[in-house]
């Protein structure tokens, strides 16, 4: 069984015991369960069960690695660059998201 989950203005496809990289929520600095309730589609084959725009129900819990103040990562750096055409300006910044590491630990239907 799989779900989509939409968390942070994206969309994940997850199983149970995946482990993904989500972005920041709010939930308290010591929680060890995060739960994502806006399920978008649940089950697998003619047993899938698609929302309106989410199934009534259902939420995926997923486990913090240790706490969600320990689980915060840094994504790989990224370098955007801006130019004008034809004139001498240049601009370089560099930018580094950070995401909470979760494990999938239970979907419910």
């Amino acid at each position: 069984m799989y779900a989509v989950i939409e968390q942070g203005g994206k969309q994940y496809m997850v199983n149970q015991g995946d482990r993904l990289l989500i972005e920041l929520a709010d939930v308290a600095d010591d929680a060890q369960t995060i739960e994502m309730d806006k399920v978008l589609l649940v089950g697998s084959g003619k047993d899938a069960k698609i929302g309106f725009p989410y199934v009534a129900g259902a939420k995926v819990i997923g486990r913090f690695v240790s706490t969600a103040a320990e689980s915060i990562v840094k994504g790989e750096k990224l370098f955007p660059a801006y130019r004008r055409r034809r004139k001498a300006s240049k601009k370089r910044i560099g930018h580094r998201q950070r995401h909470m590491e979760v494990t999938i630990e239970k979907i419910e239907a």
